[in-house]
């Protein structure tokens, strides 16, 4: 049995060679013109979420909205204060949205 939400993420500070821990991250589904909040955490000491969801659930078919909050984490000096990543969602397998991060740019991409 997966023991593992359907939807994670992992951050990682490329300035430093580290993960990015206590970044607070929102995950939020579309609904017609607005977003629903669906789970608010902060990453662990090892810039990880693998608790979105229940590993149980079976996410919906749809656009779904991972906004990392990283102002804090780099202590008000980086040129975006947040981040948020758009993805869709076709299928009930797993999702794994990394942020690869720096004080002034990202990466991402649908990781494993």
């Amino acid at each position: 049995m997966n023991k593992r939400s359907p939807i994670t993420t992992h951050i990682l500070d490329t300035t430093l060679g580290i993960p990015a821990g206590g970044v607070e991250v929102i995950l939020e589904i579309k609904n017609k013109n607005h977003f629903i909040l669906i789970s608010k955490k902060k990453t662990d000491d090892d810039g990880r979420i693998e608790d979105f969801l229940s590993p149980l659930a079976r996410p919906t078919k749809g656009t779904y909205r991972i906004t990392f909050k990283i102002e804090k984490y780099f202590k008000g000096k980086c040129f975006y204060p947040e981040i948020s990543i758009l993805f869709k969602i076709n299928n009930h397998k797993h999702y794994h949205v990394p942020l690869l991060l720096n004080p002034y740019g990202y990466s991402t991409y649908r990781g494993s």
